[in-house]
């Protein structure tokens, strides 16, 4: 477990740093709905407080079928502030972003492989095979 978090914590600066990440429930879903084909990887985040946010748990459900439906790995964090240490605020306002739901698009580069979503496609394999079809990932600290 700690090596998939250690590749998602990988996977995320990467992904930002080539600007490949959409994070947002409402930025998922019409990415998701435009270019579901782009959308190499998802996260969904949920502190103790947030699941009991019927809405939340209800978009979730709804973005684990679309992802299940297209091939789309998927995991959970249940750790908002660990995701928002590594991702930061919003480029554009500097404001708190949204969080909940994250997307790793491909990027425009040809041929361009990342070892940590290899790294996690892997462990999202090994835990289908397990019946496990959204494992939760422990970010390091």
């Amino acid at each position: 477990m700690q090596g998939a978090g250690t590749a998602l914590h990988e996977l995320l600066v990467s992904a930002q740093r080539r600007g490949c990440l959409t994070a947002g429930v409402y930025e998922s879903a019409k990415l998701m709905n435009v270019d579901p084909d782009n959308v190499a990887f998802c996260v969904l985040a949920a502190d103790q407080e947030d699941e009991g946010d019927i809405a939340l748990q209800i978009h979730f459900t709804l973005i684990q079928a679309f992802c299940c439906e297209n091939d789309i790995d998927i995991v959970r964090v249940n750790d908002v502030a660990k995701l928002a240490a590594i991702v930061g605020p919003s480029e554009d306002s500097g404001e708190p972003r949204d969080l909940h739901c994250i997307l790793i698009t491909n990027p425009n580069e040809e041929g361009w492989k990342d070892p940590a979503l290899e790294k996690l496609n892997l462990f999202c394999e090994e835990r289908r095979n397990v019946n496990d079809w959204v494992p939760t990932i422990t970010l390091p600290e």
